[in-house]
């Protein structure tokens, strides 16, 4: 059974391509940092609890916020279904599917046949549009082109995999049921709300606070890491290249800013677009730091991305403060 008619959403970060697809697929064809702007999808968050081998650095808003904001800002009905049941998460996918509505799915990607860098990761997301006897297809952000194809056995691995950021076998559906809402007002009220939370973190390792946190723990790294080279790398290697669009998110909501100001003709957002120009310029700079630390071991590197951390605090503060104004 393959949904017919139906085109895939190319992306960088799988949870707006997933949901890029199910829009586009209902007829909503919005680019991808818009869907991630109006999601609210920009963040920060430095996580490191005891049993972690190593900190993790996130640059975006919390696992499934982005596709509900999303939704409820453009008037959509989500439907979301969870389930500790295997049989019956692949029966609610296939209601889906079976009446020609693609599937968005949250699952670990470490089980997944296509991927070769076997790490675990429970907050993956992939779209859905077909099956047969022994595959499932989706669309995914990790394969060049987007479609692939993995064995139900492991899909079903995938979707109940337990740890860090995981749901019971999740699955989701949008419907258009009302009008779709004028495009300015909620680009505005996305970026005023996505504002507010990241100046206003609940804890301290979100927000310019953990940016701030980091710039001070960054230092420690070499005495925390039992793999230095290891993990400074894939660190900078996830900042840049792990769906994140670059710059730790920052290239999706600068490119974002240009294109509402395109639709709003705002003088802040233009100002702070430029700003975030320079910001996604700066996280770049420390993730080639980070990079360069873990080749060499050099303890300079990790103060100059210290350094660049605190710069990026006062800026992204700036940056947030006029679009809060918004």
């Amino acid at each position: 059974m393959i949904i017919e008619r139906f085109t895939p959403f190319t992306g960088e970060h799988c949870e707006t391509t997933a949901m890029g697809n199910l829009l586009s697929h209902a007829g909503i064809r919005l680019s991808e940092p818009i869907l991630f702007g109006i999601g609210e999808g920009l963040g920060f968050i430095y996580w490191d609890m005891k049993g972690m081998d190593f900190p993790f650095i996130g640059g975006r808003s919390k696992p499934d916020e982005l596709t509900a904001r999303i939704a409820s800002r453009l008037n959509l009905t989500l439907t979301m279904q969870e389930t500790a049941s295997v049989t019956k998460a692949w029966s609610n996918i296939k209601v889906n599917i079976d009446r020609g509505v693609p599937t968005g799915l949250k699952l670990d990607c470490y089980h997944l046949d296509y991927f070769t860098n076997k790490i675990h990761f429970a907050a993956h997301y992939v779209a859905m549009y077909g099956y047969d006897d022994e595959y499932a297809y989706m669309t995914d952000t990790s394969q060049q082109g987007g479609v692939v194809r993995t064995r139900l056995e492991t899909l079903a691995l995938a979707r109940n995999e337990k740890g860090p950021m995981s749901s019971k076998n999740l699955s989701y559906t949008i419907e258009k049921t009302t009008d779709f809402p004028p495009l300015a007002p909620v680009i505005r009220a996305s970026i005023s709300s996505n504002a507010y939370h990241y100046l206003n973190p609940p804890i301290r390792n979100l927000g310019l606070k953990g940016i701030e946190k980091m710039s001070a723990e960054i230092l420690k790294w070499p005495s925390r890491s039992q793999n230095m080279a290891h993990d400074l790398c894939l660190t900078a290697l996830l900042m840049e290249k792990g769906g994140t669009g670059g710059s730790l998110f920052r290239n999706l909501y600068r490119d974002f800013l240009m294109e509402s100001m395109e639709i709003c003709g705002d003088a802040k957002m233009e100002r702070a677009h430029l700003l975030f120009t320079e910001i996604a310029s700066l996280w770049n700079e420390v993730s080639t730091c980070i990079d360069k630390a873990g080749r060499t071991g050099h303890m300079d590197d990790l103060k100059q991305a210290s350094e660049l951390l605190l710069h990026i605090a006062r800026k992204e503060k700036e940056a947030m403060e006029l679009l809060l104004e918004l």
